[in-house]
Order: structure tokens, then C-alpha cells, then sequence
């Protein structure tokens, strides 16, 4: 297994992590299997989707701030209950079929870090097998 550090700028973004899961899985020398990846974070996660145009990542934050708007009187105290809801639609595991030590993504799939009550210093856990 290994970790991979991800800094983020703003309380809340998509930011493609697509090349460092590849240099994780290459580091950890897998050439025919699945990459796990997992978030251990309750106000982010994870996802695969379009990574050609940057405006498919700010139409998903911006619907999901629709979903669940930050500050409308949820119970959580702490002030990130949106965040929480956020992370659990979008989920905190995805897999990724390597072939020949490639990811196999579609053409216009990236991987990437979703990110609801930054900034942080956050980590992904890779397991290639």
C-alpha cells in the first residue's frame, strides 16, 4: 500500500490526481490488476470523471453546494455538516483495472480528489494488487 499527498487551495474543489495514482501503481510495480484507492477523510473523496475540460469539476461542485448548501441549520455544530454530505454522495473508494501497468481510464477520465471543507493537507491510500 501506499499514501499519496494531496494539498488543496480551496474549501471546496475537484483536483485531478490522476498522475500521481499512476506513479504510485508504478511504484508499487503492479502491471495486470485493480488500484484501490480510498479517502480516510470524512469531508472528502473520491472519483473518476471527465478531466478535458476543467468547467465538468466546477459544474459538479457547484451542484453538489446546490444539494447541500453550507449553513442551513444542519445539527453538526462544527459548521461543515455540507461537507459531510458532500463526501458521503460522491463516496470515498474507487477502483481503477491496470493492464500492462496502465490505468485504464476512459479517454477523457481523470481521477480526482474531492475536496469539501479545505484547504487541507489530505491523503489518498493506494493498494494495487
Amino acid at each position: 500500500m501506499k499514501a499519496i499527498k494531496v494539498n488543496t487551495s480551496s474549501r471546496e474543489e475537484l483536483k485531478d490526481i490522476t498522475t500521481q495514482v499512476k506513479s504510485a501503481v508504478d511504484e508499487i510495480g503492479l502491471e495486470d490488476g485493480i488500484c484501490v484507492l480510498y479517502v480516510p477523510h470524512t469531508t472528502a473523496g473520491i472519483t473518476i470523471n471527465e478531466s478535458a475540460d476543467p468547467d465538468v469539476a466546477t459544474d459538479i461542485v457547484g451542484q453538489l453546494e446546490k444539494i447541500a448548501p453550507r449553513g442551513e441549520g444542519y445539527r453538526h455544530r462544527e459548521g461543515n455538516a455540507d461537507a459531510h454530505i458532500k463526501s458521503s454522495l460522491i463516496g470515498n473508494t474507487s477502483r481503477i483495472l491496470v493492464e500492462k501497468g496502465n490505468l485504464q481510464l476512459g479517454t477523457w477520465q481523470g481521477v480526482f480528489f474531492a475536496e469539501f471543507d479545505g484547504p487541507r493537507s489530505r491523503k489518498v491510500w493506494i493498494k494495487a494488487s
